[in-house]
């Protein structure tokens, strides 16, 4: 029997395998709505057989885009564009399969360039084909590297981003989704608040780490208070800065256990850094050994992320207790099939759309 393939519960919401398809930018949407390219992108990604296929970083405002080209879900046309899109999706999905959405402010890193175009920040008077370039805020005005100086934001604005959270997360519930998640982590807004190295407020919200997670967890209980029972709830947290001074497992272990009495069912537990100079040891499995911690001394559900691809890696993963669930993310764009191939593998049974069963036991190569 594959661990792998055995079901898993999040609070709530049960899948039939532990394997996740992990929130991939596809910087392609139009003023924040979804696209066609969404539509054939979640569709494939619904009939792959995973048990829980979550969509890309979401921003809750037009500000909190990473790019032009991010998606968005903070007014009725996006709402309308993704409603869409989700339909197909839900119409083609292997029975079982639960979507879950990620929302997420780009706060200091918003307003680049798509990465295919150099990503860097648009520069005040700056346009591109989409559009003009707007103004970053950030919990401090602490520039991202050589990107533009943020707005350090107010009591006010900090409450109009939090509403906007509520907001979207409300949509979510109208859409149909059966996980919301809240983007903590890759130095993206809630992560620039819990991380001293972006973070240096001198109020409520800055100084110790219990404080620089005020705010966060504020925008977490409010969320969670949004959404009914039926929907599970968590975080993507960075348990590793990879960065003298910066966040570190200790950090992640606490904040997991903040978030899991404030209703968390589980963490998506990967790392990265708010300095744009870190370099990351990227390695095969190398987010695990955080993961397996953070589900040790909290008992939270835990999923993992990073350089995940090979069917036998992520069964050991499971299967050793180092995390309930896996996510991938460029193997399942390098083979969208990649659950298959892990049910054969494996000796695990899995869905097969009928028109394609006749694939059933063919050889696929390995997604590298």
């Amino acid at each position: 029997m594959s661990t792998l393939f055995s079901p898993v519960h999040m609070g709530p919401v049960s899948m039939p395998n532990r394997i996740a398809v992990s929130p991939m930018c596809q910087y392609v949407a139009r003023e924040g709505q979804a696209t066609d390219w969404h539509l054939q992108h979640l569709a494939q990604l619904a009939m792959s057989g995973a048990g829980l296929v979550m969509l890309e970083a979401t921003a809750v405002e037009a500000r909190g885009r990473i790019t032009h080209g991010c998606l968005g879900l903070y007014s009725s046309p996006t709402e309308s564009a993704l409603d869409r899109v989700l339909r197909v999706a839900r119409s083609m999905a292997a029975p079982g399969t639960r979507f879950g959405i990620q929302l997420s402010h780009a706060g200091r890193k918003a307003s680049s360039r798509v990465p295919w175009l150099g990503g860097q920040h648009l520069s005040v008077g700056e346009t591109v084909a989409e559009g003009a370039p707007w103004q970053a805020v950030a919990p401090s005005a602490l520039a991202f590297g050589e990107f533009a100086l943020p707005a350090a934001l107010g009591a006010s604005d900090m409450e109009s981003i939090a509403q906007s959270y509520v907001a979207a997360a409300q949509a979510a519930v109208r859409l149909g989704f059966d996980v919301v998640e809240l983007h903590c982590a890759h130095g993206y807004l809630m992560h620039q608040f819990l991380s001293p190295l972006s973070n240096q407020r001198e109020d409520a919200f800055g100084g110790a780490a219990s404080d620089r997670q005020r705010w966060p967890l504020q925008v977490a209980e409010r969320v969670r208070a949004a959404l009914p029972a039926s929907v599970a709830f968590g975080a993507r947290i960075s348990a590793s800065e990879w960065t003298e001074g910066g966040l570190d497992v200790d950090h992640a272990v606490d904040f997991s256990r903040k978030l899991q009495t404030l209703g968390a069912d589980y963490v998506c537990v990967s790392s990265g850094s708010v300095d744009a100079g870190t370099r990351i040891p990227f390695a095969p499995g190398f987010q695990v050994p955080f993961a397996s911690r953070v589900r040790r001394e909290t008992g939270i559900v835990t999923r993992t992320v990073g350089a995940i691809t090979e069917p036998s890696q992520a069964e050991d993963i499971v299967a050793n207790g180092h995390a309930d669930m896996v996510a991938l993310a460029r193997a399942f764009l390098a083979d969208p099939r990649w659950v298959w191939r892990a049910a054969e593998e494996l000796g695990a049974a899995t869905f097969y759309p009928p028109p394609y069963e006749r694939a059933k036991g063919l050889r696929r190569p390995p997604a590298r």
